[in-house]
């Protein structure tokens, strides 16, 4: 059976079936690096993809393109980079940038507020909606983001984990179609990488998710895709392409525990 060609988002809009397209897209930086080489995949709407890689393969140079961060003065791209059937282009970056919402590694980058409420809030009131709205909106986000009762405390007063659930929330009330993660689980106890497995998992957007945590993703993505030196040089089911030892070894990682065991 054919893929229908056109998909309906959490959000009602309607978007072709790819709701990601990569097409032969190549970044070199000014000093002359190539951190992408010819990059090109597609992510359908609602999958969630794992995007696994040593340091310094690319995953947060492909993450930052996703929606429009980069390229920039420094920075060269070709190759073509589509959202909802949309080119990432100039013209088009608030556009994009409403669609994909990227969750940075470190949410200090994310909250600058002196409340969580306001840190939340801050997305929606670009988009001109009034505080009726934006109290049911932000409140929506944090109850999604498992972080509701924290809406009254300062930022600064939070712990790492409950800084990144109110950085997700924050992502959340912009009403995103895709979810951009770098390093969701860094810094997280353990129980902190276990909660956040059915928090994501109950998220009914596509999902391109860059982690170290190999388990997490393992348990996460049905798909996971391997860079190394700024290529994809695997694509495919997560369970296989991670039992790859050779494969994993030659990239700079390694085979999960769970999968050793099977």
């Amino acid at each position: 059976m054919n893929p229908p060609m056109n998909a309906v988002t959490e959000h009602g809009h309607s978007c072709p079936s790819k709701i990601i397209e990569i097409n032969n897209v190549t970044c070199h930086f000014a000093c002359g690096r190539r951190a992408l080489d010819g990059v090109s995949f597609a992510v359908a709407a609602g999958e969630r993809v794992g995007l696994l890689g040593a340091n310094g393969a690319g995953k947060s140079t492909l993450l930052l393109h996703l929606n429009g961060l980069l390229p920039g003065r420094r920075s060269k791209t070709t190759g073509e980079i589509k959202v909802c059937g949309k080119r990432v282009e100039r013209a088009t970056l608030a556009w994009v940038r409403r669609r994909v919402g990227l969750l940075f590694q470190d949410p200090d980058d994310q909250l600058f507020c002196a409340t969580v409420f306001e840190d939340v809030a801050f997305g929606p009131r670009q988009f001109e909606k009034d505080e009726a709205q934006i109290r049911g909106i932000v409140e929506r986000a944090l109850e999604r983001a498992g972080a509701l009762e924290l809406i009254e405390r300062p930022p600064n007063e939070l712990s790492g984990g409950e800084k990144r659930r109110v950085a997700l929330a924050g992502v959340l009330a912009c009403e995103p179609e895709v979810l951009v993660l770098d390093e969701p689980t860094s810094d997280l106890d353990p129980r902190g990488r276990r909660e956040w497995l059915p928090l994501l998992a109950g998220l009914p957007y596509a999902q391109i998710i860059a982690s170290h945590d190999l388990e997490f993703v393992l348990k996460l993505c049905p798909r996971v895709l391997v860079m190394s030196a700024g290529r994809i040089v695997a694509d495919g089911v997560a369970r296989e392409v991670m039992r790859d030892e050779a494969l994993m070894l030659e990239h700079g990682l390694e085979v999960p525990e769970s999968l050793r065991k099977d």
